[in-house]
Formats: structure tokens, sequence, C-alpha cells
């Protein structure tokens, strides 16, 4: 056996997935600890079921969606043994694609839908102008806007076949911003309706569905690789 070659043989597949998991865990440890403080701030209220505090704060609503992640883990789990019992194919997939789109949409969806300081008096505001709001989103609005339909267009078209496809993701990130938006200013939330906020959430919709391509393209890919029938003519 030749050391020297063994020695120099590039890493295995495995070995590189494991170095590229370490690194994920090391960025999503260092994200989380720049908010960790705010969420401390925020947990006393919300282990104490108060309303005010915690739900109806930006911090309160992001530390109870961590909190619930051993739950949504368990559903995940639930629902793909009762297909794996059923002969379901991708049972964990398919389970997991839907716990996924639920948790991480969910949480945004009740941010966005936070009133601002005058309810019901406030006048709704509407911009229809592009790129106009843009600017003054900031750093964290415009990351906080490509959040809000990640999940759903990370998840969507693994669980999907019909929207395995960017145009479609980008389309429903499109219709469910719209919605969203809509539902703002029929409410009268006091929040401003902006065509940069269903142009942001669309985007992150799609980026997050270029992320998850490699899951989604295979499966879409799956049902045109049937075994051809042994009666078919050759040709």
């Amino acid at each position: 056996m030749n050391d020297d070659a063994s020695l120099s043989a590039p890493p295995s597949r495995r070995t590189r997935r494991i170095a590229l998991l370490g690194l994920v865990v090391l960025g999503v440890a260092g994200a989380a600890f720049v908010p960790l403080r705010p969420l401390t701030m925020a947990a006393p209220r919300c282990m104490a079921g108060r309303w005010h505090g915690c739900y109806d704060t930006f911090n309160g609503v992001v530390l109870m969606t961590l909190v619930a992640l051993p739950l949504a883990a368990l559903v995940v789990s639930a629902l793909a043994l009762r297909r794996r019992a059923a002969g379901v194919a991708s049972a964990w997939r398919m389970s997991l694609a839907e716990v996924g789109m639920v948790h991480g949409t969910v949480p945004f969806l009740w941010m966005t839908m936070m009133p601002g300081a005058e309810p019901g008096t406030a006048p709704a505001r509407v911009s229809l102008v592009p790129l106009r709001d843009l600017l003054m989103m900031g750093p964290g609005g415009i990351v906080g806007n490509l959040l809000v339909f990640a999940s759903v267009g990370f998840f969507a078209p693994m669980r999907f076949a019909a929207l395995a496809s960017a145009p479609r993701v980008l389309a429903l990130g499109a219709g469910c911003s719209v919605l969203v938006e809509t539902a703002q200013y029929a409410l009268r939330l006091d929040r401003v309706s902006s065509v940069d906020d269903v142009l942001v959430n669309a985007t992150g919709a799609v980026l997050a569905a270029l992320a998850s391509r490699p899951w989604w393209r295979a499966r879409a890919a799956a049902p045109s690789e049937r075994p051809r029938s042994a009666f078919a003519p050759t040709g």
C-alpha cells in the first residue's frame, strides 16, 4: 500500500459534508449570540404568558419560535413515522417540508401584522413607487423582508411538484406578499403597504428556492425516470 498516495488523496465527500456542517453550526451559533441579550430580556414575560412585552414584540416572537423548535421536531417525526407506516415514499422529506413551511413562516407573518402606534385611527398608507422605500428599510429591514417567505420558498418546491420552478416560487412569494400588504391596508394597522415589501419578500422566496434546488430538482426528475416496459418497441 502506498501511504504517500493515501495521504495526498482528496478528502471524502462525507468528510467535506461534516466540515461544512461544522461551519454552519459555528455560523448559526455566532449569529445567535448577537440577539441573545434582547431575547433574554423578553424571556420573563414570555415564560409568564404575558401578551404585552412578549407576543407583541419582535424579540418575544423570535424567542417563542426558538422555544417551539423541539415541538416542531416532534411533529415532523410523528408525521414521518405515520407516513412510513402507510408506505408513503419520501415520508421524512414531506413531513419536514410541511412543518418547515409553517414554523418558518407564521412567526414572520405575525410580526408583519403587528400594529403600529395608532392602529385604527391613522390613515391607511400605500407606497406604489418601486425602490423608493428600499433605502429606508435599512439592513435589518431588508433581511427581515427577505426572510418572511423564505421558508415557503425553500420547502414548497420540495413538497409540491407543481412548485418545483423558480418562476413559480417567485409568483407564489409575490402573491402571498400582496395578500399581506392588502391585509395591512384593510385592517388599518398603521403600517405602510409598500410595493418594495412585495419585491423583497418575493426575492427572498426565490433565493431560498434556489438554495434548496438540488432536492426539489431531483424530486421533479424522478417521475420521468420510469423503467422502460419490456414490451415497448425498441425502434
